[in-house]
């Protein structure tokens, strides 16, 4: 049948929010600290996207992954939110790919590759933007098959309850 991807919907939240935990629980082992990871609550989260969903004048866009009826990946794009680091308005000349989670058992299945084209796709800006923990290698490699290099920009991602501050990198695709 294949990766099917489509908006999100509210019935969508909880598989989401499911994906999302054990994406980070997995895939930032060893880089964000084991107590914030532990921490990542599934009702928490659903919550949290069920607010997001339903913002009618969010500029945002989820979009999942579908192997057959079970959500096994997302992502979340828009204009680029340049406020996280200076404080400035969205710059909606650049899209930005805020979040993009695929569950590990679908690691090297596609599915990250679908939902990435599907948001560079629906994203019309020539310019695209997003930023990527220093220490995660795997998804880096991936985000450089599909054109997304790091540009030069560092910053620092300090999870929520944590004293830990993470470096993170900013990568750039220019387009046409």
């Amino acid at each position: 049948m294949g990766i099917i991807v489509r908006a999100e919907t509210p019935a969508d939240c909880a598989a989401v929010a499911a994906v999302h935990v054990r994406a980070w629980q997995v895939a930032y082992a060893g880089i964000v600290p084991d107590d914030v990871l532990a921490a990542l609550d599934v009702p928490a989260r659903t919550a949290w996207r069920l607010d997001r969903l339903a913002d009618p004048d969010s500029l945002f866009h989820n979009l999942v992954a579908l192997d057959g009826a079970m959500v096994s990946g997302f992502v979340c794009h828009g204009p680029y939110r340049a406020q996280e680091l200076d404080g400035g308005p969205l710059q909606p000349e650049v899209g930005e790919i805020l979040a993009i989670y695929v569950h590990p058992d679908h690691w090297g299945t596609g599915t990250g590759d679908a939902l990435l084209l599907a948001a560079l796709d629906a994203l019309p800006q020539s310019e695209v933007r997003l930023w990527a923990l220093a220490d995660n290698h795997r998804a880096l490699r991936f985000y450089a098959r599909h054109g997304l290099h790091p540009d030069g920009l560092r910053a620092t991602y300090r999870p929520h309850g944590s004293d830990v501050d993470i470096p993170e990198l900013r990568c750039t695709l220019r387009r046409g």
